[in-house]
């Protein structure tokens, strides 16, 4: 898949157009889990989207990380 078929498919699916890269690499996380890209599609459209500075935003670290580091036994 190339990323005009995922903007396409987005606007498909959301009806509107996405705003930034963001919008396509949540697109794709939710599209990976729900078992409609193959991990190959997935990393091929994620590297993509990395090129085009596509990052989780700051908060969703904080909320789903809470721990700056995790001990574990030695």
């Amino acid at each position: 898949m190339t990323i005009e078929n995922l903007i396409y498919q987005f606007k498909e699916e959301k009806n509107f157009n996405p705003s930034h890269a963001n919008d396509l690499l949540d697109y794709i996380q939710k599209c990976y889990i729900e078992e409609k890209l193959s991990i190959s599609e997935y990393k091929k459209l994620f590297c993509e989207l990395d090129k085009m500075q596509a990052e989780k935003p700051l908060s969703y670290f904080i909320k789903t990380c809470p721990y700056e580091r995790i001990n574990l036994p030695g």
